[in-house]
């Protein structure tokens, strides 16, 4: 039986079509990553460091910006040390790691909008019990399943990636370890690692998509039916609405772009994948930031404070160096 030698060390060769303007990359992706971390950082202070802050949506909101302000550490450093100095390559184990974590912890970014559209649903539909239905304890019945189905589904297809033999080409088109970008590159079938993606499609977002659409439906079924109050109402759920339709537009595209390749260049399907991580990272909490008037009012609250820090420090600096 023929050896079959299984390549350990990849090459993660996304917008190689650019050729010597590759580079030119680095400062967009490198705003993208600043504007994300500064903003989620920002969100994150204001709503842990303000009482007020702390209901439960306030909760959830905070949860949104942790998992914004995790995803691009993931991949986006290394994407910007391949732009600058062309370090492309990365192990297998390397790999897997980040392709764990990476679809870990983006896989919360639709979770979080099931649980902010349930917040909204005992808000609106169940206003007298809703304090008792969003205690910890009881959230916890919806919490719980749907953070075990994110662990199962995506360590479950991150092993069976590992298991495969990459006997053929160790070049990978794309600028960190996407799923579907690793199991190209494999040699013999990759029938059950297909069944297991679209599988986890399915489980993940797909299923997020339809409880999330059901719940609005019937939020938007109460609100027509209690008048004047329910409209009031429904304006806490346009912020919502805009990060779901900006979240799941861009995902659409990305898993469009994939796996639909006629026609379509090889670095636009690159740069909509890395969008799809990137785009919510940096909008939602602008969007949370400017929709939401508690959390706006305290953040522009936060950086006139700083501002007047900063000048009377200067103004100190500047009396003792007369």
């Amino acid at each position: 039986m023929e050896n079959i030698s299984s390549h350990k060390l990849f090459i993660l060769n996304g917008f190689s079509e650019l050729g010597a303007l590759r580079p030119v990359l680095f400062l967009p992706f490198f705003i993208m990553l600043a504007v994300s971390l500064l903003a989620n950082s920002l969100l994150l202070y204001v709503i842990i460091s303000q009482r007020s802050l702390h209901s439960p949506m306030c909760i959830l909101i905070a949860g949104m910006a942790g998992v914004d302000l995790t995803v691009p550490v993931f991949f986006v450093p290394n994407m910007l040390l391949s732009f600058l100095f062309d370090w492309r390559g990365i192990s297998l184990i390397g790999c897997l790691v980040q392709m764990h974590f990476i679809h870990f912890v983006a896989s919360f970014q639709s979770t979080l909008l099931v649980w902010m559209a349930l917040d909204r649903y005992f808000a609106i539909c169940t206003p007298l019990s809703y304090h008792e239905r969003m205690t910890l304890s009881k959230f916890f019945k919806f919490i719980i399943p749907l953070v075990v189905r994110n662990v199962l589904t995506v360590t479950l297809f991150v092993s069976l990636a590992g298991k495969l033999t990459f006997c053929a080409s160790n070049v990978m088109n794309h600028c960190f370890c996407e799923h579907m970008a690793l199991v190209e590159l494999a040699c013999g079938s990759t029938t059950i690692n297909n069944l297991v993606g679209l599988l986890t499609v399915f489980l993940m977002p797909v299923a997020d998509f339809i409880f999330i659409t059901a719940s609005y439906v019937v939020i938007f079924s109460s609100v027509l039916r209690s008048g004047r109050v329910g409209v009031k109402a429904l304006h806490t759920c346009i912020t919502h609405i805009v990060v779901i339709t900006v979240s799941l537009t861009v995902a659409l595209i990305a898993l469009l772009s994939y796996r639909i390749r006629n026609g379509l260049p090889a670095a636009m399907r690159v740069f909509f994948s890395t969008m799809y991580l990137l785009i919510p990272c940096c909008f939602n909490p602008i969007i949370y930031g400017i929709r939401t008037t508690e959390i706006r009012q305290h953040i522009l609250k936060t950086l006139t404070c700083c501002r007047f820090i900063r000048t009377v420090n200067y103004c100190k600096e500047t009396i003792k160096n007369l």
